[in-house]
């Protein structure tokens, strides 16, 4: 008896006896060794006992067998070659490695020496890619088909304290038919299970076998119902028609509309990708809509986006949407939001068409796009069209004068149809007698003490170039001395259409202007450093004084960029503490402050502002009124600005807590003030913020505001998730606005249970309707996704 025989696939390599002589190596030698022999022509056996029967041309290996032969290697108690048939049978706790790493594991094998036909009792098979199957027994022909009967399926892991325990889910099939051809397998008198309890029965279904990618072939359905279309289930197709291209074809059959035709094109090339997306349908019953945008037979929509990469520093791109009629996507739930397991969960309120160009360089950036916003509200006539809005800005490398030079530039021309009024009183929001609304014959209608004029009617051209030098000096007392000068020009078009009430807030007609703002000035620090055993501490305090003149037509331009402000200690130091180019601030002004650090050896930190502005001399840009009223009540508009201050305390990677805060600065009532506290744990997180907000009646709130922000989320136990947010308006004492959802995620499966209150967008400037929406999503890995929307 000897420890080895190498075998070509008919017969052995060895001398007319069965002495030691003929064996190349035996059960001592290194299995390294061993391994550099082993080729796709030869088949390596290596067992306790080795027999060789001459009379039928037979080798038995008995005992810890290990066969190697083209790639795929069999252990097993007891195997038998026979070269006559060219068979390989094996017995007794089989595992067979393929090449592919698949492996098998049996009781009983019969196949033939190329695997390409034979028998298979007591299967279990896993694969690379966690997928397992199982059978009383398998049989394979042809070298391409298996049929596995009494075959079971699943992407689950086995369960590590019991593995003989059901997994989370699985697919019981009479016959699992697998066609290596094709890469699929065909499920005959299914049924799935869930921890082994059957929940559904499937006469026949088909699904890609786990070492597909992509497949052409029906895709999990989809569910969803709502009032406009009835009840609606969606079928899938998949083309997978190159390695780079592929399309999907999802029909949504309709209860009430009839057939809602969907079909998506998606190519990716060797420097980015693209996708087109087409929606149609032939309404059965468009009086449905009566009244509505949608009151049409035909409604259908175009969607596509692509980006491509010129190099590695510059991409260009687009995204493109055209609708029959703005309602077309809320009224069949096309465009909505998603939460991380792939619910929908809200209503975009507009959709964005453009054509942009980006390139980032090591201190510089580049964006020009145009722009198209398609409003789901029903006010398209109200939004401008952008084209085009083109930013750069750019830092010198080199020090110049010393110190830092950059420079900016922004070019935006914008078109709009009609203008855009907002109330800022209850006479003028009145639904009885609405005073902002263009079409109004009210004598007090559309002027700035009833309204804001949002959006400017006509052509809007603004150039705008600025440039900055700054540099810092320490002196020898630590002192920290930073010198700046700027300027700024802006060329101004603005031609203004002559509509009802325009008049009142800006002149009409064509309109060109030149403004130039020189600024000079310069920033004081000086940081006390206390270095103590628990931690270091750093008293900063900061003066800066900006010298420039007057900001030029102040209130007297369009404002179509910078409508949005508020200042705090994020700003307080800013030069131009406006947010957009179309406001400039001007007036010379002082900003002080104190800041304060603590950094804790053991980790945690504090960090503290407080300071104060200053009007010294000249127009105070945030005391003018312009179209919107930006700056007024902003605590910047008299010559001694509220106080802003604000506390940041991490005390570890787990807590977080800030306040910020604003508040009168003669009577030190609080006109702002907002606080955050948020935990991060393994198992749980939350956030609680809280908002207070004086009223600002230039600016439409004529009431003070108050509300808490909830968020959440608990793993309940190791998949299981409870996620929830609510807002509460302590002013009238409700909770208008909350989303609780529940879900489970492995790496095999995926459920998800959401109940989302969102808002719809009704035409004209009718305020949102309430919008309630139940939510489930199920998820099997390797098989499908599927949501029901309801």
């Amino acid at each position: 008896m000897v420890a080895g025989v190498v075998a070509t696939a008919c017969a052995v390599i060895a001398t007319a006896t069965a002495s030691a002589q003929g064996f190349i190596y035996n059960q001592h030698q290194p299995r390294a060794n061993r391994a550099n022999l082993i080729d796709d022509n030869h088949m390596l056996v290596q067992a306790t006992e080795v027999d060789y029967d001459y009379n039928n041309q037979r080798i038995s290996a008995v005992g810890n067998v290990q066969m190697f032969y083209n790639g795929t290697s069999v252990e097993a108690d007891k195997v038998i070659y026979d070269q006559k048939t060219k068979r390989l049978h094996a017995e007794g706790n089989i595992r067979m490695t393929d090449a592919e790493g698949k492996i098998t594991y049996a009781n009983i094998l019969d196949l033939s020496d190329d695997y390409r036909d034979g028998f298979v009792d007591s299967l279990r098979a896993d694969t690379e890619d966690q997928t397992r199957m199982a059978a009383t027994r398998a049989d394979r022909s042809s070298g391409n088909y298996t049929v596995f009967d009494n075959g079971v399926y699943t992407a689950c892991a086995p369960c590590k304290d019991d593995p003989k325990k059901p997994p989370l889910w699985q697919v019981k099939g009479a016959r699992i038919i697998h066609n290596q051809t094709e890469k699929m397998l065909y499920f005959e008198n299914a049924q799935l299970e869930f921890f082994g309890v059957p929940m559904a029965y499937l006469p026949y279904f088909s699904t890609p076998d786990p070492t597909v990618k992509r497949k052409s072939g029906f895709l999990m359905p989809g569910f969803t119902t709502y009032s406009a279309f009835g009840v609606g289930v969606e079928i899938p197709y998949y083309f997978a028609l190159a390695p780079d291209f592929d399309a999907t074809f999802n029909p949504r059959i309709t209860s009430k509309q009839g057939v809602l035709f969907q079909g998506e094109f998606r190519q990716r090339l060797s420097n980015g990708a693209y996708q087109i997306r087409l929606y149609g349908i032939d309404q059965l019953d468009q009086g449905a809509f009566a009244g509505q945008p949608g009151d049409r037979q035909f409604r259908g929509g175009v969607e596509t986006k692509g980006q491509f990469a010129l190099n590695n520093k510059w991409t260009w791109g687009w995204d493109g949407v055209l609708l029959s009629d703005y309602y077309f996507m809320s009224d069949y739930r096309l465009a909505q939001y998603k939460d991380p397991f792939g619910s929908f969960l809200s209503l975009p309120t507009e959709a964005i068409s453009q054509l942009y160009l980006t390139g980032v360089g090591n201190r510089s950036f580049f964006d020009a796009r145009a722009i198209y916003y398609l409003s789901y509200s029903g006010n398209q006539n109200q939004v401008p069209v952008v084209a085009p809005v083109i930013d750069y800005n750019n830092v010198i490398n080199s020090p110049i004068f010393g110190g830092e030079f950059s420079y900016k530039v922004n070019f935006t021309n914008l078109t709009r149809e009609t203008a855009v009024f907002d109330p800022i009183t209850a006479q003028a929001a009145n639904p009885h007698n609405p005073l902002c609304t263009t079409t109004s014959a009210d004598p007090m209608a559309r002027t700035p003490s009833q309204c804001l004029l949002r959006g400017m009617p006509g052509t809007y051209t603004r150039l705008t170039a600025e440039a900055q030098w700054r540099k810092s000096y320490t002196d020898p007392l630590g002192q920290i001395w930073t010198p700046f000068v700027g300027v700024r020009a802006d060329a101004i078009n603005a031609d203004i259409s002559n509509q009802p009430g325009v008049s009142n807030f800006l002149p009409v007609g064509d309109t060109q202007t030149v403004r130039l703002m020189p600024t000079v000035g310069f920033e004081y620090r000086y940081p006390f450093i206390n270095v103590q055993p628990w931690g270091t501490t750093t008293v900063e305090p900061i003066a800066q004084v900006i010298i420039r003149p007057d900001e030029p037509k102040a209130g007297k331009l369009p404002n179509e960029d910078a409508q949005s402000f508020v200042f705090d200690t994020s700003n307080l130091f800013a030069i131009d503490k406006f947010s957009g180019y179309d406001r400039v601030e001007g007036g010379s002004r002082a900003n002080v402050g104190v800041q304060a650090t603590t950094q804790f050896d053991r980790g945690g930190s504090i960090k503290a502002m407080f300071g104060q502005s200053y009007q010294m001399f000249g127009l105070n840009s945030f005391a003018v009124a312009d179209v919107t009223n930006t700056g007024i009540d902003s605590g910047l508009q008299n010559p001694r600005s509220d106080y802003v201050a604000s506390l940041a305390y991490s005390p570890n990677r787990t807590y977080t807590f800030s306040v910020r805060s604003r508040m009168d600065e003669a009577t030190w009532n609080i006109n702002r003030f907002e606080a955050q506290a948020s935990a991060n744990f393994d198992r749980w997180s939350a956030s609680v913020t809280y908002g207070d907000y004086a009223e600002q009646p230039e600016l439409g709130y004529q009431a003070r505001r108050e509300g808490i922000m909830t968020t959440g989320s608990f793993k309940v136990a190791a998949n299981w998730v409870v996620t929830g947010s609510a807002r509460w308006d302590l002013q009238s004492n409700k909770i208008n606005q909350y989303v609780f959802g529940a879900g489970y995620v492995d790496d095999c499966f995926v459920l998800a249970a959401n109940y989302v209150s969102s808002y719809n967008y009704s035409v004209g400037s009718g305020p949102p309707v309430p919008n309630k929406t139940y939510l489930l999503t199920l998820g099997l890995r390797t098989i499908g996704i599927n949501s029901v929307n309801f």
